[in-house]
């Protein structure tokens, strides 16, 4: 098959919107086919079938995923923990409010709350990796061991915080609608917001010590 990279490309594309969308159970191989103007045999022929099909796509996501982890670590490096927190943040938030990486964000959402056989990868490869990172940039700010449920703690709670900038119908109702022209703001917000608490959380902790 002479065109069977840009084929492939072409059913993934259209895959990962489909499942973005109505997630993997309520999508047939049919309907990527038609959408995809492919016929069902090159689904087959490129993914086996469905759930393989899926893991393919939802890789793409983790991948994506890594690398913005991957990103972050790269522009914080040799930098103190606070500002290596801050630099997590900025990219991070970055990243969500791309227009390129809505499909991807979806997808992930969709996996979280329908899990699918591939739900362990997506842990295990993706999240796993970037709550280890930012709880041991935590964990350097408190003076803690980064197994210190206190770092994992304040790891959760500034990824909720940067989550929740992803565009979703209840936030613009409540008229919270970020765009990426408000990156830098949030991410000076988030990590700010984040870095008093995680400070406070320490200056507590001493003084219990000192007492």
């Amino acid at each position: 098959m002479s065109d069977a990279a840009p084929t492939r490309q072409r059913i993934l594309r259209t895959s990962a919107e489909l499942f973005a969308d109505r997630g993997f159970r309520n999508v047939t191989v049919r309907e990527i086919s038609r959408a995809a103007r492919v016929n069902v045999a090159a689904v087959n022929y490129h993914f086996g079938d469905k759930l393989r099909l899926y893991e393919a796509v939802l890789q793409s996501a983790i991948d994506a995923m890594r690398g913005t982890t991957e990103e972050a670590r790269r522009v914080g490096a040799g930098l103190p923990a606070e500002e290596r927190l801050r630099r997590f943040v900025r990219v991070f938030v970055g990243r969500i409010l791309s227009d390129s990486s809505q499909t991807t964000h979806r997808l992930i959402h969709r996996e979280v709350n329908d899990p699918t056989p591939a739900f362990d990868r997506l842990v295990e490869e993706g999240v796993r990796p970037r709550l280890e990172y930012l709880a041991g940039l935590i964990a350097e700010i408190l003076g803690c061991s980064p197994s210190d449920p206190r770092a994992l703690r304040c790891a959760l709670s500034v990824q909720a915080q940067t989550v929740a900038c992803f565009p979703n119908p209840i936030a613009a109702r409540l008229g919270f609608n970020p765009t990426p022209a408000q990156t830098d703001a949030l991410a000076a917000h988030i990590a700010e917001f984040s870095l008093q608490g995680i400070r406070g959380m320490g200056a507590a902790a001493r003084g219990r010590r000192s007492g």
